[in-house]
């Protein structure tokens, strides 16, 4: 007998997660207010993230690394340096490209996980995912603009290009995530986000110009809410909220996120999008999404 917790959406959790989804999708509107560097504002981002989620459970007297394994927690932290690269390049991306069509370079990456599944996880391609990693690919010729015969200035195409390197590294955090699996969520993103943040250090010290940073207080609020909303509080709704949902329900509404920034784009920032456009939108997300729900046949018990 299944888990009544998998065979029906929780109300609460539903509200967290879609909560969640809709947060994560305005950090691109939020990334256009704060006038520092992308790296820093990852740095800033993954430690003020780490310490809200660490926080709580230091005042719980929860151990980390219960049970990890010094192998494991290498995985974490090597995910975790490819997460705070992955911010790096997205944040540039939102630097040199619409919020949209930075989005949506970046939602290429359930396409590159099932394209990357058979060689990583030697996991079967099936004709139903082919035709959605198809169906993406020629989504993202559409959105590139290459298509109305226009091409795209040096900038777009260093934006897309930063998308869809983002898009990369995540896909390669999703997959050696798969190799981590029994460890809780919570420990898991603690270890990464911290992670994420120690990377950029090096970096920052070097190439970093700190006496050129100049915040008003508008920007400063904006950073804080990043770090703890955006990125604490949101994966902590996320997280707290998967008990309670059905895998597929999870993997359809998490594409609320791209599809609420592209919306905000048009709106909030006045960002045009052309017909092609939306039709290269409409591919990337709905392949995406049809190439994860899995139809099952009514079975009736006895």
């Amino acid at each position: 007998m299944e888990n009544s917790s998998q065979n029906k959406n929780d109300k609460k959790s539903l509200i967290l997660f879609v909560s969640a989804m809709l947060i994560f999708g305005t950090v691109g509107i939020f990334r256009r207010f704060i006038p520092v560097s992308s790296a820093l504002l990852a740095c800033f981002r993954g430690l003020s993230g780490a310490l809200f989620l660490v926080i709580p459970a230091f005042i719980q007297k929860k151990k980390l690394r219960n049970n990890i394994g010094k192998k494991n927690f290498l995985i974490l932290i090597v995910t975790g340096i490819l997460i705070g690269l992955n911010w790096l390049l997205l944040f540039e991306a939102y630097n040199y490209t619409t919020v949209a069509t930075a989005t949506l370079c970046y939602y290429m990456e359930p396409t590159i996980v099932v394209l990357l599944s058979p060689l990583v996880l030697k996991e079967k391609l099936t004709v139903k995912k082919s035709l959605c990693a198809l169906a993406a690919i020629v989504g993202m010729v559409f959105v590139s603009g290459v298509i109305e015969g226009e091409g795209m200035s040096f900038t777009d195409l260093k934006g897309v290009l930063f998308g869809l390197g983002a898009a990369v590294l995540y896909s390669a955090v999703v997959l050696m995530n798969k190799k981590v699996p029994g460890i809780d969520a919570y420990e898991k993103t603690t270890i990464q986000l911290f992670s994420a943040s120690i990377i950029l250090v090096p970096y920052l010290l070097i190439f970093e110009d700190f006496t050129a940073i100049k915040l008003n207080a508008l920007a400063i609020i904006m950073m804080i809410i990043v770090g703890l909303l955006h990125t604490g509080i949101a994966y902590a709704m996320y997280f707290g909220s998967m008990d309670g949902l059905q895998a597929q329900s999870i993997a359809i509404f998490s594409y609320l996120d791209p599809i609420f920034a592209v919306i905000l784009s048009a709106v909030l920032l006045r960002e045009p999008m052309t017909l092609f456009g939306i039709i290269g939108a409409v591919l990337i997300i709905g392949a995406a999404m049809i190439s994860e729900v899995t139809f099952k046949r009514k079975s009736v018990s006895v």
